[in-house]
C-alpha cells in the first residue's frame, strides 16, 4: 500500500530535521580542543624535591589528578628507588602546570598505594584541591577509539606544559608474553605470570619516556580510558626522542579504580 500523503510528509520533516543536526554538528577536532582545555589543568609533573639540589625539583614523569581534587595517579616506575628501610629516600613532589609563582605551582605529595603488577602508583598532594579527571570505568576503550594522550614527554626541556598527542587505540593484547626459554625470565616476568596476564591497550599515538604515567583520553569525552605505561624504543633510549617508534602501550583505567577503591 502506498502511503499516505501526511506519511509522505512526516518523513519529509524527519529528513530535514536529520540534515539540520547533521549540519549543526561540530568537525570532530572541536571536540578534541575543548577535551584538551579541560584536561590541562589536572595533569602535572610527578617528581622529587631536595631544596640543596640544582634543580630542586627532579622530574621523573608525569601523572593527572584524580577523586576530590588531591590524589594524583602515575606510574610505578615513575616512582624514586628505595633507601634500604623500604622507603623513598627523596620527598616526592608535583609540579602544577597553573600561573603564578614556582612556589605555588610545587606541591608536596606522599605514597598511598602502589600496584606493582599494573605499575601503578597513587599519591596524594597538599594544597587546595585540583580539577579532577573522570575515569571511564563503565566503558572501556576499543580497538579504534579515538584517544589523546597528555603530559610531559621531554621532561622540563620545554618548560612543564602540557602536551598532547592523539592517536588512536591500535590493538588490545594481553601483556604476559611467552618468553624464548628459562634463561630469559627475569624476576618481573615470574612475578607477572604469577600473578596472570591482563589486557593491555597498544596505541598508535606518539608518547616519549616523559609521557610515563599520563593520561590516556577519549577524544570525545575526555574520561581516562588508560595509563601511559611505557613506549615502544628502537635502539637506545635517546633514539626514542629522535626517531620516535609511533607505538606506545597503556594500563586500562579499571585499575585505577580498583587502586583508589583499595586504598
Amino acid at each position: 500500500m502506498a502511503p499516505s500523503w501526511n506519511q509522505r510528509v512526516r518523513r519529509l520533516l524527519l529528513s530535514f530535521a536529520l540534515i539540520g543536526l547533521l549540519l549543526r554538528a561540530e568537525p570532530a577536532i572541536s571536540g578534541l580542543e575543548e577535551v584538551i582545555v579541560v584536561a590541562k589543568p589536572s595533569v602535572v609533573a610527578v617528581g622529587t624535591y631536595k631544596a640543596t639540589d640544582n634543580p630542586r625539583f627532579g622530574f621523573r614523569g608525569s601523572g593527572f589528578v584524580v577523586g576530590e581534587g588531591n590524589l594524583v595517579v602515575t606510574n610505578a616506575h615513575v616512582l624514586p628507588e628505595l633507601n634500604p628501610t623500604g622507603e623513598i629516600a627523596r620527598t616526592l613532589a608535583v609540579v602544577v602546570p597553573t600561573g603564578g609563582d614556582e612556589s605555588a605551582r610545587l606541591r608536596s605529595a606522599t605514597l598511598l598505594g602502589v600496584d606493582r603488577a599494573h605499575d601503578l602508583a597513587l599519591l596524594r598532594i597538599n594544597g587546595t584541591p585540583l580539577p579532577a579527571l573522570a575515569l571511564a570505568t563503565d566503558a572501556p576503550a576499543r580497538e579504534g577509539m579515538a584517544v589523546a594522550i597528555m603530559g610531559f614527554p621531554i621532561g622540563g626541556a620545554l618548560g612543564f606544559t602540557p602536551v598532547t598527542h592523539r592517536g588512536i587505540v591500535a590493538s588490545i593484547t594481553a601483556i604476559a608474553l611467552p618468553v624464548p626459554g628459562a634463561d630469559k625470565l627475569s624476576a618481573k616476568a615470574i612475578r607477572q605470570l604469577r600473578s596472570g596476564s591482563f589486557d593491555i591497550y597498544q596505541l598508535d599515538a606518539t608518547a616519549y619516556p616523559g609521557n610515563s604515567g599520563g593520561p590516556v583520553l577519549d577524544a570525545q569525552t575526555g574520561q581516562v580510558v588508560a595509563v601511559i605505561n611505557m613506549v615502544l624504543v628502537k635502539g637506545s633510549k635517546e633514539s626514542a626522542i629522535t626517531h620516535p617508534s609511533g607505538i606506545s602501550y597503556a594500563i586500562p583505567v579499571r585499575f585505577v579504580d580498583d587502586l583508589i577503591k583499595g586504598r
